[in-house]
């Protein structure tokens, strides 16, 4: 199952909330900007952007029944798409940056963007972790695909003008998804005290919704008389694949 909010925003230029792109670090499971570090700040601002979240289910059948029954697995990162951010360096369109009035080349802007989001950190063994902030928007993750369309090129062929589109996915720190992990959840390893009355099936329907794992609970726990268990013993669920 996907659902998906698309939302547009007009171009916007000057000092009017415009789109920037900070390198950030991650310290005791907490994500920060790194001021240290000189972020990408959109000229223009992007056409849109979509924002996409999506749940994977898992289908279990059992011998003998018609159809299968979906079941929820997963919850996968969220993702960001950046539609047609503006790099113009036609002149059209002031930077105001430093107070530089001469048009920024494409190619320059271009290894700026590429420096923030894109370019390998060789210390972390992976890709940069980085802050969208646009308005009041503001997402944490790491870039998917960056794509260039150039339409707008001098005699010579250099570019004058390109459209970018940015993929991020989400990043959240081990820590966070611990804390938004509800205890209850099947996704999770528990270990649960037997009590007068509990039935096998009866404990995987508990926690899972489903009493048909009962054969591999009871593997996992070395059973071989299910059918009879004792008060007080333990049993261990393990999280479903």
């Amino acid at each position: 199952m996907l659902t998906g909010v698309k939302k547009t925003l007009s171009a916007v230029t000057g000092k009017k909330a415009l789109l920037t792109i900070s390198f950030c670090t991650v310290s005791d499971g907490k994500i920060s900007v790194d001021n240290s570090r000189k972020p990408f700040e959109a000229m223009i601002n992007p056409a849109g952007y979509e924002h996409t979240y999506q749940l994977c289910y898992s289908k279990k059948r059992a011998l003998g029944q018609p159809g299968t029954e979906t079941k929820y697995s997963a919850s996968k990162p969220e993702k960001i798409v950046l539609k047609e951010l503006i790099l113009d360096a036609t002149g059209v369109v002031r930077s105001g940056l430093l107070g530089i009035d001469d048009p920024i080349p494409v190619k320059d802007q271009i290894e700026s963007l590429k420096k923030v989001v894109y370019d390998y950190v060789g210390t972390e063994h992976e890709a940069p972790i980085v802050q969208l902030k646009w308005g009041s928007f503001i997402f944490y993750g790491r870039i998917e695909s960056l794509k260039f369309d150039y339409t707008l090129f001098k005699p010579s062929g250099e570019p004058l003008r390109a459209k970018v589109t940015l993929t991020f996915i989400e990043y959240q720190s081990s820590e966070e998804i611990s804390k938004e992990a509800a205890q209850s959840s099947p996704d999770l390893t528990h270990l649960v005290e037997v009590k007068a009355g509990d039935t096998l099936p009866l404990l995987c329907y508990r926690i899972y919704r489903d009493s048909a794992y009962y054969p591999e609970v009871a593997r996992i726990n070395n059973l071989t008389h299910f059918r009879d268990l004792r008060p007080g013993i333990k049993l261990r669920f393990p999280p479903l694949n």
